[in-house]
């Protein structure tokens, strides 16, 4: 894994996040994977970048999401780019659900623990303050409404 400072190429999302740091600089990281050691190089390559830091990537999927996950060092955009996404909350407890269409964004807030579930093929781009995340098993039953709907849901 390494930040690239100058890249003259397309830039895949998917394959090659991009992290934003101090200074408005847009670094491609090269050879990102969602792998413990990766991103343990991956946070050490950024660490002057502190809590200002955020990573944009696209991610593909199809189903429910195996873990939940937190942000404490600042709040997480979700952006739905194609299919029907549905972003969980833990909000004191209760699950908060948010169903996403194309073009529709919901913001994760600092601290929260969520989730997102994919109902079929579908394609997200997140930005996220990347410093201090947690991750943890999901506890919470699986949301029911997905297909079709857009725009705020709660249970």
């Amino acid at each position: 894994m390494r930040l690239v400072h100058h890249e003259p190429d397309a830039i895949d999302l998917r394959t090659t996040p991009v992290h934003l740091g101090l200074g408005s600089r847009a670094k491609p990281v090269e050879g990102f994977a969602w792998d413990p050691e990766v991103l343990h190089a991956y946070t050490a390559a950024v660490a002057a970048d502190g809590a200002e830091g955020r990573l944009v990537t696209i991610i593909d999927g199809d189903g429910p999401g195996d873990h939940g996950e937190r942000h404490p060092a600042g709040d997480e955009l979700v952006v739905c780019l194609s299919g029907s996404v549905t972003v969980t909350r833990d909000v004191d407890g209760v699950p908060e659900r948010v169903v996403l269409g194309p073009g529709e964004a919901t913001v994760n807030p600092a601290g929260t623990w969520h989730a997102v579930d994919m109902a079929g093929p579908a394609s997200i781009l997140t930005i996220t303050a990347g410093l201090g995340t947690e991750h943890r098993p999901r506890t919470e039953a699986l949301p029911t409404e997905h297909a079709g709907a857009s725009g705020p849901r709660t249970p």
